[in-house]
């Protein structure tokens, strides 16, 4: 059976706390792992949360900020002692290469896997599979900084009640999907377009183009809200989104469900995060992130 869920291993921003570890994100999608932003001590957060190096297909760093990346060697390492069977390909700014490099190899260690480096440098296409195409957009931040999306391709809907009217049943459904038409029917007569699903990961950035264009029709958006919405000041000098305008742009954007997260540690009540979001009109499905919590993807319409 497939799953589609996000596992949220860390959740603080620049400093953890007793209750929050640096960030640190799992997308698992069918058969496949996509880990997000390895902050300082995600492979104790994976340990914790029932996810094995065996489950990593692709690292994506947003920046090379340490609460976003200090995590990268002991997760490196760990899916080498644990020799994983399959390539691993990590994505990263390619303007951040020498802190991978740095990162990679920060202490000695027996290689064992095929680690494939794919560093992002223009906004597009990184990877196209069967089962999705990722692309990565540029944010706004000191630093470069990327946001990843995944598209799933569209697919057909069969139509139970158009199959019946054309007296098309049994093996004839496969033979219509297969061959695009069968007896002169053709397949859009019994069928719809099936709309693949989407997910991004936007993290540490201002508002921008990128957050829009990655936002849009998402089923499911992770994005930072590092400051309440009476700090916008504050977050605006350092690359950072408020509560509120994460959630502008999520319904803006017609995001289904919100995933909220990397909080400073000046806060003590998560749900004012929540109050902030819903005060700025997001009516959809909203999730306050905390650590170890897992989020399924949204069903598809």
């Amino acid at each position: 059976m497939s799953v589609r869920e996000l596992v949220v291993l860390g959740t603080a921003s620049q400093v953890p706390t007793r209750h929050r570890n640096h960030n640190g994100y799992l997308l698992r999608w069918d058969g496949e792992g996509i880990l997000f932003d390895p902050g300082e001590g995600t492979q104790r957060q994976m340990l914790r949360a029932g996810v094995a190096a065996h489950d990593l297909n692709r690292i994506c760093v947003t920046h090379f900020h340490g609460d976003h990346s200090l995590g990268l060697a002991g997760v490196i390492q760990r899916v080498n002692l644990d020799r994983v069977p399959h390539e691993v390909t990590a994505h990263y700014p390619r303007s951040g290469q020498r802190f991978f490099d740095r990162l990679r190899y920060a202490t000695a260690y027996r290689e064992t896997v095929a680690l494939t480096e794919s560093p992002v440098d223009t906004d597009g296409v990184l990877a196209v599979t069967p089962g999705y195409t990722l692309d990565a957009r540029r944010l706004s931040h000191p630093v470069e900084s990327y946001g990843y999306r995944l598209t799933e391709p569209d697919g057909r809907r069969m139509l139970p009640d158009r199959l019946a009217a054309h007296g098309i049943k049994g093996p004839d459904v496969g033979r219509i999907q297969r061959d695009g038409s069968l007896n002169g029917v053709p397949l859009d007569a019994v069928s719809e377009i099936r709309r693949g699903q989407r997910f991004a990961f936007v993290m540490d950035t201002r508002l921008c183009e990128g957050v829009h264009a990655l936002a849009e029709d998402c089923d499911l958006l992770v994005i930072e809200s590092t400051f309440l919405d009476e700090d916008e000041t504050l977050a605006t000098d350092h690359g950072h989104l408020t509560a509120g305008q994460a959630a502008r742009a999520a319904r803006d954007a017609g995001v289904r469900h919100l995933v909220l997260t990397h909080f400073s540690q000046r806060y003590a009540d998560p749900g004012e995060f929540e109050r902030q979001a819903r005060a700025a009109g997001y009516e959809a499905e909203l999730t306050v992130a905390h650590d170890l919590l897992r989020v399924p993807v949204p069903k598809r319409r």
